[in-house]
């Protein structure tokens, strides 16, 4: 009798750990916020073997995309681990970012670039009427990982 109560417990023991490690699995990614309308064709990717005067991390990456987004679209609440240099070569952007409990916002058009900080994280979408087009450099990326890390919203910037 012991031992058929003791199977029983470590049956409904283990459903118990499958069943919060299934919700764990399914439910975390939806903390995050994926991209809309966006495309990104990677151009480029190479690791860093010189001793140059730029402050890279010897044996990092460094990668470049080609980002667009469609009027309307977003590029998803998301930070880089090492930076990111942004060029706009059409359209126009509108950068969301939180700074304490505020949302800052800043907009770029065709022509202008700016500096996204390692792990910032930020929003960027098209308010626009055409899809803009950037060119990224994806600085200081760890090896074989991802230049993009998604994330969830802050919460600083209602209705984004």
């Amino acid at each position: 009798m012991k031992r058929a109560v003791r199977r029983t417990l470590l049956g409904v023991g283990l459903a118990g750990v499958v069943t919060a490690v299934t919700v764990a699995a399914t439910v975390a990614p939806s903390w995050a916020t994926p991209p809309i309308g966006l495309v990104n064709v990677p151009l480029a990717r190479g690791t860093d073997t010189s001793h140059g005067t730029i402050p890279l991390k010897f044996g990092t990456d460094v990668a470049m995309a080609q980002i667009t987004v469609d009027p309307g679209g977003s590029a998803g609440w998301h930070s880089h681990p090492g930076g990111a240099i942004v060029v706009v070569k059409q359209g126009s952007l509108t950068v969301y970012s939180p700074v304490g409990h505020k949302c800052r916002t800043t907009t770029y058009s065709a022509g202008q670039a700016f500096i996204e900080r390692p792990g910032e994280v930020d929003n960027v979408l098209n308010t626009g009427t055409i899809p803009y087009i950037l060119f990224v450099t994806f600085p200081r990326v760890p090896q074989g990982d991802s230049p993009r890390t998604d994330q969830p919203d802050p919460g600083t910037c209602p209705g984004i």
